[in-house]
Formats: structure tokens, C-alpha cells, sequence
């Protein structure tokens, strides 16, 4: 009778190899989906009341989403160009560089977005660690 060690490290290598190639590219999908769905969704509270009211909607459109990779990070970047967009969020009070005394209260869009959008990219990049997604 022969006696030795047997081992699968080969398939479970091969398994690995390609559950890693699979990663970067699902992370990417998902990252794009909420950044815009977290751009969306604060356009949507920048609509009117809680949120800023709208008047021209140019401040409603200079929102946009980028996303990146760098060898193996995806990030995704959602933001404005527009001044008023921390004085919208989290008012104002005092003087401008014109003197001209504000009383502004916050009308936050972009946290409650975030807040609504969070739980869902996590538990999206959750089934992408658990190999869920297809």
C-alpha cells in the first residue's frame, strides 16, 4: 500500500485566480452604478424644499460623478463645481466678503443622500466579497 499527502492546491488555486480576476471588475461596475445613483439622488434633493429651491437649475446640473481606478483601487468621486454648494448644505451666518450680513439655514441634500444610498453600495460591494454577484 502507498502512503502520501494528496492535495487539491491546484484547484484551489485556480479557483482563487479566477475569483480574483472577477473582483476589480465587479467593484468597478458597482462603483459606477452609485456614484450615479448618489449623483441622482442628490439632484433629486436639490429640487425644492428640504433641499434647496431651484430657480435656474444650473446648480442642479453642475453635479456630476467620476470614477477611477489605479491599479487596483476603484474610487468614485461625486461633487460640484458650484461656490454655494457648503452654503446650501450647511448654511450661513455672518458676513460675505461684501459685507452683506446672512442668516442662511442649512438645506441639506447631499447627506441625506448619502445616508439613503450608503447601505445599499455596501451591501452591493458585500456580495462582491462574497462572490454573489454574477
Amino acid at each position: 500500500m502507498t502512503q502520501g499527502a494528496y492535495s487539491n492546491a491546484a484547484q484551489v488555486a485556480a479557483a482563487l485566480q479566477g475569483r480574483a480576476e472577477r473582483v476589480l471588475p465587479q467593484t468597478l461596475s458597482v462603483v459606477r452604478h452609485y456614484a450615479m445613483l448618489l449623483e441622482t439622488r442628490i439632484k433629486a434633493n436639490a429640487s425644492g424644499r428640504p433641499g434647496p429651491n431651484v430657480i435656474t437649475g444650473d446648480y442642479r446640473r453642475s453635479w456630476t460623478h467620476e470614477v477611477h481606478v489605479a491599479g487596483d483601487v476603484v474610487t468614485g468621486v461625486v461633487g460640484t463645481s458650484k461656490p454655494q454648494g457648503r452654503r446650501l448644505e450647511y448654511g450661513y451666518v455672518g458676513p460675505d466678503s461684501l459685507g452683506r450680513i446672512f442668516h442662511q439655514p442649512p438645506r441639506a441634500h447631499v447627506g441625506p443622500a448619502v445616508e439613503t444610498v450608503r447601505p445599499l453600495f455596501v451591501e452591493a460591494l458585500g456580495r462582491v466579497v462574497d462572490g454573489r454577484l454574477p
